[in-house]
């Protein structure tokens, strides 16, 4: 575990604060986590591809414009850094990269980087069953990471939370304000999706686990997307109308992607993974209530 020279910067009794690389500091989780780290007294280095000039003014946070694909961009990133968090993975679709190259590739260069500067510990932020699903790139990149740090002998903490509150939302809007919400299957999954305050707020709050370990996570709220649906349509006002569009719909849709390479197939795999698998993370934590943020999302409309 640790060597005894930084044990003491883990007893978290206020005296002390650690030198910590934040990959991916702007992204909904990222900067949520930045918030915290900086409330806390922490130093922060950002590492990400984007900028965001208000976050940048943060006291004790330094901003690398860099590109984890691009081993050469990020070369030195975690010298003098006694942990590394990543939260660094691809969220939309592209012609370009696949999550191969970001989720898996991307957070290998980081990880030599920090094996090359003895980073203490490593911990990233990936996603809950990751590793029961081989046919879902978004899902099977992250698990091949997951394998690699978790051999790398650097001790580690990943989470893998079930889903977050803006991200839900974000989705179904859309179809509310057009009057119909469509899921999949008869039967649809159910979750605890998480707000990415809460789960900020527990990363940083228990960075010093003295053990590696593999923490599934979510909100304290369960539901299945028929209830939250009307939900939706509540906070709209709006009559609920729902409708269910049989699973082989996506399939041919991920089928007809992949033959025109538009991108956009892997994220329909992981859509149709999200709408109708149960996730729920066993960890259960946070504050904030997924009914509240719904009904504050629309109000704002």
């Amino acid at each position: 575990m640790y060597e005894q020279e930084n044990a003491d910067k883990f007893l978290w009794e206020g005296a002390y604060t650690v030198k910590i690389l934040l990959a991916g500091p702007f992204g909904h989780l990222g900067q949520e986590i930045l918030k915290r780290l900086i409330a806390d007294g922490h130093e922060v280095v950002g590492l990400g591809r984007n900028s965001n000039k208000e976050m940048e003014e943060f006291d004790n946070f330094t901003f690398v414009k860099a590109n984890l694909m691009d081993s050469d961009s990020i070369k030195g990133c975690c010298k003098g850094c006694d942990m590394v968090i990543s939260t660094v993975g691809l969220t939309k679709a592209s012609a370009v990269v696949n999550a191969y190259d970001v989720d898996y590739k991307g957070n290998m260069n980081l990880l030599k980087e920090a094996k090359e500067s003895n980073v203490k510990k490593f911990i990233f932020i990936s996603v809950v069953h990751a590793d029961e699903h081989k046919e879902i790139p978004l899902l099977d990149a992250k698990a091949r990471f997951e394998k690699e740090l978790m051999a790398s002998g650097i001790d580690y903490l990943i989470y893998r939370p079930s889903g977050y509150f803006y991200d839900i939302v974000h989705v179904l809007k859309p179809m509310v304000e057009k009057g119909v919400i469509t899921l999949l299957g008869k039967k649809s999954g159910v979750c605890n999706v998480i707000d990415t305050r809460d789960l900020a707020q527990y990363i940083v709050e228990n960075l010093d686990f003295n053990e590696s370990k593999i923490i599934s996570i979510g909100g304290k709220e369960i539901y299945d997307y028929d209830e939250i649906a009307k939900m939706c349509f509540d906070a709209a006002k709006k009559p609920c109308v729902v409708k269910k569009a049989p699973r082989f719909l996506f399939d041919i849709l991920i089928l007809i992607n992949d033959i025109k390479k538009t991108g956009k197939a892997d994220i329909i795999r992981f859509s149709k993974f999200t709408l109708t698998a149960d996730l729920v993370g066993e960890q259960k934590v946070g504050s904030h209530s997924f009914k509240e943020y719904i009904e504050e999302e629309f109000s704002l409309t």
